[in-house]
């Protein structure tokens, strides 16, 4: 396992959610914008760190994962994932797509 998840690459994921769930105070109250901006900064963040391991950092069931792990956050936090996807022409699981790059 320490070959397909390197130490550095756990970590720096890690640091890119910790910087995701800080935004998390407040949340329900957020703009739909404000949501949006906070998905685009953790999804190209996520980006960051795949390309720093040649864009294989995430294998299919862990960006499943994070995606998953983006919209149940958001859920959990007060935030209608799908009434949020709706009103901008979105399907239920796009939400990080536009930005996603792994």
């Amino acid at each position: 396992m320490a070959g397909l998840f390197p130490e550095e690459l756990l970590a720096a994921t890690d640091a890119v959610l910790d910087t995701f769930e800080g935004d998390f105070p407040g949340l329900a109250e957020a703009s739909d914008t404000q949501i949006l901006a906070m998905v685009e900064r953790v999804v190209l963040a996520l980006n960051t760190v795949n390309e720093a391991h040649n864009g294989g950092a995430f294998e299919t069931d862990e960006r499943e994962q994070l995606c998953d792990y983006i919209d149940t956050s958001l859920t959990e936090h007060g935030v209608d994932v799908v009434a949020l996807t709706a009103r901008h022409g979105l399907g239920r699981y796009q939400l990080a797509d536009k930005w996603r790059k792994w």
